[in-house]
């Protein structure tokens, strides 16, 4: 029968070359392979010491990659953090560099590109789907809808003649 730990870290070290993972994805596979919570334990201990599970530098990286790719506000990721296995106070830690004037402007961006999509539907109806957007990507109100009214009074077609 072969050693409960290589097996472990073989299951671990691959999972590592398809994708960075938290240690708490990592623990949730090797409990799906069966691998008893002991060897698991002292596996993911030796690769933290390692350095090849770490849960600070995974969360931001996902940070930023989902900001980057996606749009996502801190309320998003906090989120996506928290379903990544991240401890609170890791996810703190990384969500400390999405500061409120970049979360702004990443919502002007995000609004600014959607409503070239919107033009041509009464100011109502754009305002309701950019604030949907906004929404699902975690926006607060009070950052989204002084965007959305700055970008609906900036445009062309509802100024006034």
């Amino acid at each position: 029968m072969s050693d409960p730990e290589a097996v472990a870290r073989a299951i671990v070290l691959r999972q590592l070359t398809m994708r960075p993972r938290s240690r708490s994805q990592l623990a949730q596979k090797l409990r799906e392979r069966g691998c008893p919570q002991d060897v698991a334990a002292r596996v993911l201990d030796r690769m933290t010491e390692v350095g090849l599970v770490d849960d600070e530098a995974y969360a931001e990286l996902l940070v930023r990659s989902k900001r980057a790719t996606r749009g996502l506000a801190r309320r998003a990721l906090a989120s996506e953090l928290r379903s990544h296995g991240i401890e609170p106070e890791v996810a703190d830690e990384a969500l400390d560099a999405v500061g409120s004037e970049q979360e702004r402007a990443l919502a002007e961006e995000l609004v600014a590109k959607r409503l070239r999509t919107l033009q041509g539907l009464d100011a109502q109806v754009q305002a309701r789907r950019l604030a949907g957007m906004l929404a699902r990507k975690g926006y607060p109100g009070e950052v989204a809808w002084p965007v959305i009214r700055d970008a609906l009074a900036a445009a062309s077609e509802h100024q006034r003649d």
